[in-house]
């Protein structure tokens, strides 16, 4: 005969203590990873480091601080044809709605980050001179058109960028917010080309 116990649930009350036990270690397991980015708060004070997708030690800093790489926030161009740059030089290539433009990469190299706005569309050039990764996004999220700087630091090798409305942390490659309030949201990359100035100018005459 089959013991009773065998086929016994847990009663209702031991049911709830269980849950409230394991909702407790998650409270306190995310209570405890944040106070790990606690030597980022005074560089970052709107910055909501209860919400993260990422361990701090994943973080690395190679020297510099908030915004000691500049972005561009309103970038001046000129003609193709009248830029001082060699036929070979790489470029950021950007076409949208007819809009052409290009971001050479010696500037770049010292900015990491420019916020546009090409052919009606608000975009983030962005460029991570360790990985060479030159990727451009749309800056629209939701209803809001969000402007980005760099917190100065690296994960993966791979620039870790911030947006100024909320201070949330964005891994670069990806386009995905990976601390504060906008974690786990993604921002829609665009189709753009790591090319020279020569087949930029050829492919937007």
């Amino acid at each position: 005969m089959t013991p009773a116990l065998a086929s016994q649930k847990p009663s209702a009350p031991w049911l709830w203590l269980a849950g409230f036990m394991i909702a407790a270690l998650i409270a306190l397991g995310a209570t405890a990873r944040a106070d790990e980015f606690d030597q980022y708060h005074d560089e970052f004070p709107n910055t909501d480091f209860s919400k993260i997708s990422i361990a701090a030690d994943e973080i690395v800093t190679d020297g510099p601080r908030r915004d000691q790489i500049p972005p561009i926030h309103e970038p001046k161009f000129v003609p193709a044809a009248e830029a001082e740059i060699g036929p070979e030089e790489p470029v950021i290539g950007l076409i949208i709605n007819g809009d052409a433009r290009a971001y050479p990469l010696r500037i770049l190299l010292w900015h990491e980050i420019v916020n546009d706005t090409v052919g009606g569309v608000p975009v983030l050039v962005s460029y991570c001179p360790l990985c060479n990764s030159g990727v451009v996004f749309d800056r629209r999220l939701d209803s809001r058109v969000l402007q980005f700087g760099n917190i100065g630091r690296i994960r993966h090798f791979d620039m870790v960028m911030y947006d100024l409305e909320t201070e949330s942390w964005w891994q670069q490659f990806l386009g995905e917010a990976i601390v504060g309030d906008l974690t786990g949201q993604r921002m829609t990359p665009l189709p753009a080309r790591l090319e020279s100035v020569t087949a930029f100018i050829a492919r937007a005459p």
